[in-house]
C-alpha cells in the first residue's frame, strides 16, 4: 500500500477501512499503538505495521 507522506495511523486505517472496528490493536515497529494517539501517530515509509484482531471462542 502507498503512503503518503504524513500520513497518521488513524488515516492508514479509514483507507484499509479498519478505523472502526472494534477489537483491534496495532502495532508499528513491534510497539502498541494507544488508539487514543492513533490520529498523531505519523507512519514512516519502512514501518513494520502489525494489526491484530480479538476474537471469542474456545
Amino acid at each position: 500500500m502507498d503512503i503518503p507522506p504524513s500520513c497518521s495511523l488513524l488515516d492508514l486505517l479509514k483507507k484499509s477501512e479498519l478505523e472502526a472496528t472494534k477489537g483491534i490493536a496495532v502495532a508499528i515497529n513491534q510497539t502498541v499503538i494507544p488508539r487514543a494517539v492513533w490520529k498523531d501517530q505519523l507512519v514512516q515509509e519502512h514501518d513494520s505495521i502489525t494489526i491484530i484482531q480479538a476474537t471469542q471462542g474456545g
